[in-house]
């Protein structure tokens, strides 16, 4: 998986390749309540299925499913479950997708930090069965770094006014009264869509510097859809008053623990796919899809690529979490011109990782730190230690340092051994780490790492749903194949979906999962099942890689 890099032995590159219903049947009669907790109960039981093609003929592999990913193995686990015919085929030599572990010189470390946290029950218990005891409980500690200085996260007014100053701290409250009083009635921008609510300072002070440099553009250019699903039911006027005790208000997703696999998230996904193997549903790797071959609005075979070998299989249907961009233009015969140019301007951030490994067991305690300061380049670094002990080298440790970028950037080019020596100086130069006791590292690419919520995307995809959905047998899920920054547990519910419209002709709206301020699922609909999430300010910019 590694190559040596120029001039360090030590220092090593790692190219990882490309790769109205919210959950309920669109049509249900306002007070029918769909038991979401009892379709995934009752329509996973097993049924047996004969797949055969249109022709009749039993050549057919079944229900194909692109891509590994958290999305894609469980869309493998529900047609192995109901005993469905079918296969995955994944680009990369292993499955996990941006949630896959990387093994290096007896170290092991997430392309960014894969919490598993989640308010939907059947992906609780589905994570809980797949790994018992190996599926650890771990403290969460992380803090942000701005302006020569480390301010707690979750971000508390107590901690704003002792780092800011009382001066810059009053600004700021003055900042959110007056924004609170000419707050527009619908934002646009993610820039809107902050200042409106915390205020033009507190924006300055802890959105603007690291979003910008997440994404790689302005705040203006960022759709409001972004804020709006990452930062939910937040109200800083609400977290002065429980601050100064006036006001006692429990905040459920400020979580102060989450549960993490021993040996990291690829270990959930390297089992997803051992069960699913186990009951019939095999995962081929290193097979990049190169075509989908349709007529009269049915996916016909795919075709994969391997060692510069082709092979097409007819399918009965198709499940896609690839990038929406690519499955577009993989078909064949071609999409009509608008929707192919539609899918030429969806964009994706990329991810550079550079893992450091040093002797000071425990050079900071946190988990993960965000680096705001513009004067960093990296945006945020992880403490694989403090995550699991089990993924390090005893009284050692790996710390992940994340580059955003795009493809081509000249830090996306830089020799390995520049960019390792580039991550350790940064490092020292604020002070989290020795830079003498490192030891080792290892630079690590990720592209398309991160889709887009640029000003372009919202009408690409009006372009691009309408079409999808003329074929009658492909469903699309997870991150990349909605073109949504989901984390884990809503891609996988979007897959859970996605496979039961895809196998039994289902029409639940995998769309509409997390695509909102409010989650729709929640409440009388399915009792409760997704309950709306709150967050505070900094968790926009936390990428859930």
């Amino acid at each position: 998986m590694t190559d040596d890099a120029k001039g360090d032995p030590g220092v090593s590159e790692v190219q990882q390749p490309e790769k109205k219903g919210r959950g309920l049947r669109r049509g249900t009669p306002r007070g029918e309540v769909v038991k979401v907790r009892s379709v995934v109960a009752d329509e996973l039981r097993p049924r047996v299925s004969s797949p055969r093609s249109d022709s009749g003929e039993t050549d057919s592999i079944g229900t194909a499913i692109l891509g590994a990913g958290p999305a894609g193995l469980t869309a493998a686990h529900v047609l192995a479950r109901r005993k469905h015919a079918g296969a995955v085929f994944e680009a990369d030599g292993t499955v996990g997708g941006i949630a896959k572990t990387i093994e290096f010189n007896g170290y092991r470390f997430d392309l960014g930090g894969h919490r598993f946290f989640t308010k939907i029950e059947p992906i609780q218990r589905l994570w809980e069965e797949m790994l018992g005891d190996e599926f650890l409980t771990r403290p969460r500690l992380s803090r942000i770094f701005y302006k020569g200085k480390y301010f707690s996260y979750p971000i508390t007014a107590k901690d704003v006014v002792g780092r800011l100053g009382l001066f810059e701290s009053t600004l700021c409250a003055l900042s959110y009264l007056w924004a609170s009083r000419h707050r527009k009635a619908e934002a646009e921008t993610f820039e809107e869509w902050v200042t409106s609510r915390f205020g033009r300072r507190l924006y300055d002070a802890f959105f603007r510097s690291y979003t910008e440099k997440l994404w790689g553009i302005p705040g203006s250019e960022i759709r409001a859809l972004w804020a709006a699903q990452r930062i939910k039911n937040f109200s800083l006027g609400k977290a002065v008053l429980n601050i100064l005790g006036l006001r006692r208000e429990h905040v459920t997703t400020l979580i102060e623990e989450f549960r993490y696999p021993r040996l990291g998230p690829g270990q959930m996904w390297e089992r997803f796919a051992a069960t699913s193997e186990e009951d019939g549903v095999h995962v081929h790797l290193n097979q990049r899809c190169t075509a989908l071959k349709h007529s009269d609005g049915r996916i016909e075979s795919v075709v994969m690529r391997s060692n510069g070998d082709t092979t097409e299989h007819v399918v009965d249907s198709v499940v896609s979490s690839i990038p929406l961009s690519q499955l577009i233009l993989n078909l064949d015969p071609p999409a009509p011109e608008e929707v192919r140019a539609a899918a030429r301007r969806l964009r994706y951030r990329d991810l550079i990782l550079v893992a450091l490994m040093t002797e000071e067991a425990n050079p900071f305690p946190d988990n993960w730190i965000y680096l705001h300061d513009p004067g960093t380049r990296a945006g945020r670094v992880q403490n694989y230690g403090a995550w699991s002990e089990a993924m390090v080298r005893p009284g050692t440790t790996c710390l992940g340092v994340e580059y955003f970028c795009f493809e081509g950037d000249d830090i996306w080019e830089m020799p390995s051994d520049e960019i390792v020596a580039l991550a350790k100086n940064e490092l020292a130069r604020i002070g989290l780490i020795d830079p003498d006791r490192v030891v080792d590292g290892v630079k690590v690419l990720v592209p398309k790492a991160y889709p887009m919520y640029d000003s372009a995307y919202e009408e690409a995809l009006e372009v691009i749903r309408p079409y999808l959905a003329t074929f009658e047998n492909l469903q699309t899920c997870g991150r990349n194949g909605l073109h949504r920054y989901n984390n884990q547990d809503h891609s996988m519910w979007t897959a859970l979906l996605a496979t039961l419209n895809a196998i039994d002709g289902r029409e639940y709206d995998v769309w509409s999962v997390n695509a909102e301020a409010e989650y729709l699922e929640e409440g009388e609909l399915v009792e409760g099942l997704l309950e709306p999430s709150v967050a505070i300010p900094s968790a926009l910019a936390e990428p859930e890689a």
